[in-house]
């Protein structure tokens, strides 16, 4: 299962890799852009809610192959048929929606598998293995940019989800009872189970980890749609008497494999101090970080590669500490239900983050100034937020050991 979370997200970063050619092959402004980035994870939170509700009631190898199919078929299309905006966010959103049916049901697969030891440490690998499938995917993206086109990128890349869907099919067994996507009717409530909902919601440690982690993708994401960019944009324009030495995507691809371990560790550390304390000060870091490299743009390379660095490692030390704590914080028959909900509400702020970015790069440069740092702050000013209303309000009755 961590080879199909590495595999199920190949194309993750396909067009974040593509930006600046597309970008500028369709004369895009960078709300646009930022917008085809966030169109993945429209497509995603559209379907997430019933694919992974669905979890709780059929065999969830059968919603992970599907959303494999789903996912790959959304790549081709971007490769073979997208000429525009338009067509290029339906498509992306079609591979969004596949994505959606394989991450937290992924996650369901293994989760409802592990009978012994401590569940946090699976799930700390398998959310560590999102930056190996990311840094693959820039890697991969890149290199086949460079030597082909962006366009055969994503047809070629697109094994790498249909594979995962298989592999997962074939390498893990059906739980005993478990019925089949036609043994089931489905209902609207499927789709949207308010009544589950309200059962999730109305527990406050783990709507505390949901609004934790949608601050959480919501810079990750931004971050992972706009940082070759970024890099771009310091090389050629800011200091191009400093040129990096080698390519922004290789650099992004490297800063996503080597940040691997900060879930891992993050999650260790959250056991050791307390996963409330550790989750706030890690969202202070990532803030104080994120803003410092906005403002790095006229530095030496490798002081922004530096900064990157740190900055993607605390991105990534509260991700399995976040989806860790509400796994164990609901009860086994709503589990399904309240992995969707936060799966829904993360990539949600997701959706919000790439969009949000651009266009607080559009509104800076139409004020003379060139917005990195504004982009920046517009992105990681939610994990403070975040720390402030918990603190004070939701977990106030809570020890920070917890």
């Amino acid at each position: 299962m961590l080879l199909t979370q590495a595999l199920s997200l190949l194309g993750f970063a396909c067009y974040p890799s593509a930006l600046t050619i597309i970008q500028a092959e369709w004369n895009l402004s960078n709300f646009e852009s930022g917008f085809l980035a966030s169109s993945f994870f429209l497509g995603y939170v559209l379907v997430v809610p019933i694919a992974t509700t669905l979890t709780d009631r059929i065999d969830t190898r059968q919603v992970y192959l599907a959303g494999g199919l789903t996912a790959g078929l959304g790549l081709l299309g971007v490769g073979f048929f997208a000429n525009g905006f338009y067509s290029a966010l339906l498509f992306l959103m079609i591979h969004g929606a596949g994505v959606s049916a394989m991450y937290m049901p992924g996650l369901k697969i293994i989760s409802d598998r592990v009978t012994s030891g401590e569940i946090t440490r699976h799930i700390s690998f398998y959310t560590a293995f999102f930056g190996l499938g990311t840094g693959a995917s820039y890697y991969f993206s890149g290199v086949l940019i460079k030597e082909f086109s962006w366009s055969l990128a994503f047809i070629l890349i697109a094994i790498g989800p249909i594979c995962a869907g298989i592999l997962a099919w074939l390498g893990t067994k059906a739980l005993p009872g478990e019925k089949g996507i036609f043994d089931i009717q489905m209902k609207l409530t499927d789709a949207f189970p308010v009544a589950r909902w309200r059962k999730v919601l109305a527990m406050k440690e783990a709507v505390g980890y949901m609004l934790g982690y949608s601050a959480h993708t919501l810079e990750l994401f931004a971050t992972r749609a706009w940082l070759v960019a970024f890099f771009t944009y310091c090389a050629s324009v800011a200091a191009p008497e400093q040129p990096f030495l080698i390519s922004a995507t290789l650099i992004v691809a490297f800063l996503n494999i080597i940040s691997i371990p900060a879930s891992i560790l993050g999650n260790e550390m959250a056991l050791k101090v307390g996963r409330h304390r550790w989750v706030y000060w890690v969202m202070i870091g990532s803030a104080i970080s994120g803003i410092t490299l906005g403002m790095s743009v006229d530095s030496h390379w490798t002081v922004i590669v530096g900064l990157a660095f740190i900055h993607s490692m605390f991105v990534m030390a509260d991700s399995a500490t976040l989806t860790a704590g509400l796994v164990i914080s609901v009860p086994q028959e709503i589990k399904g239900t309240a992995m969707g909900l936060h799966s829904l509400m993360g990539f949600g702020a997701g959706l919000v983050g790439p969009a949000l970015f651009g266009a607080t790069l559009d509104i800076s440069r139409y004020f003379g100034h060139d917005g990195w740092t504004a982009a920046y702050a517009s992105i990681v000013v939610w994990g403070l937020l975040f720390i402030f209303y918990t603190q004070f309000s939701l977990w106030k009755n809570k020890r920070a050991v917890q």
